[in-house]
C-alpha cells in the first residue's frame, strides 16, 4: 500500500511498488491532465509536483512518493487562476496543448522557488520540457508575465 496526498486529498493505492506515478495518477485517480510523452523522463509532459518540486511522473515509482504531497495540473489551481495559468491563457501559449500541463507545472515550481529569473534562467529551467509546436518564445514570455504577477507587478 502506498499513501500520499493528491491535490490535497488523501489517496491510497495497492499496486506494484514500481508502477510509475503517472499511471496511478491517470488510470487510478482518473486525472488525465498529466500526459504521457516519452516514458523516459525526457520530454516533461508528465511533470507534477512532489512536495513543491517538479518531477517526471513517468519515471517515478509510486512507492517513492509514500507520504508525500503531490500536485497535478488539476490541483495547481482548480479555477485556473494560478499566475502561470493566467499568463498561458493571456498570451495564448499553446497550439496543440499536449505538453502544456507539464510546461505549466515546471514553470510554477521554478517560479515558487525564484520569481526573479532572467531569460537565460527561464530557458535553462524549461529546457527539459519539449514543445513540438515550438512555442518557446511565448512560453518564456508567459513565465516572465507570471513572475511579475507573483511579485505583485
Amino acid at each position: 500500500m502506498t499513501s500520499f496526498k493528491l491535490n490535497g486529498k488523501p489517496f491510497t493505492i495497492d499496486t506494484d511498488p514500481d508502477t510509475p506515478l503517472l499511471w496511478v495518477i491517470r488510470d487510478e485517480a482518473n486525472l488525465t491532465g498529466t500526459k504521457f510523452g516519452c516514458g523516459i523522463g525526457q520530454c516533461g509532459a508528465c511533470t507534477v509536483h512532489v512536495g513543491g518540486v517538479a518531477i517526471r511522473s513517468c519515471i517515478t515509482p509510486v512507492s517513492s512518493v509514500d507520504g508525500e504531497d503531490i500536485t497535478t495540473i488539476e490541483g495547481l489551481d482548480p479555477n485556473s487562476a494560478h499566475p502561470v495559468q493566467v499568463a498561458w491563457q493571456d498570451l495564448q501559449v499553446p497550439q496543440c496543448g499536449y505538453c502544456q500541463s507539464g510546461q505549466i507545472m515546471q514553470a510554477a515550481a521554478a517560479l515558487a522557488e525564484n520569481p526573479d529569473m532572467s531569460d537565460a534562467d527561464i530557458d535553462s529551467i524549461m529546457t527539459g520540457n519539449l514543445c513540438r509546436c515550438m512555442t518557446y518564445t511565448r512560453i518564456r514570455t508567459a513565465v516572465r508575465q507570471a513572475a511579475n504577477a507573483m511579485k505583485g507587478g
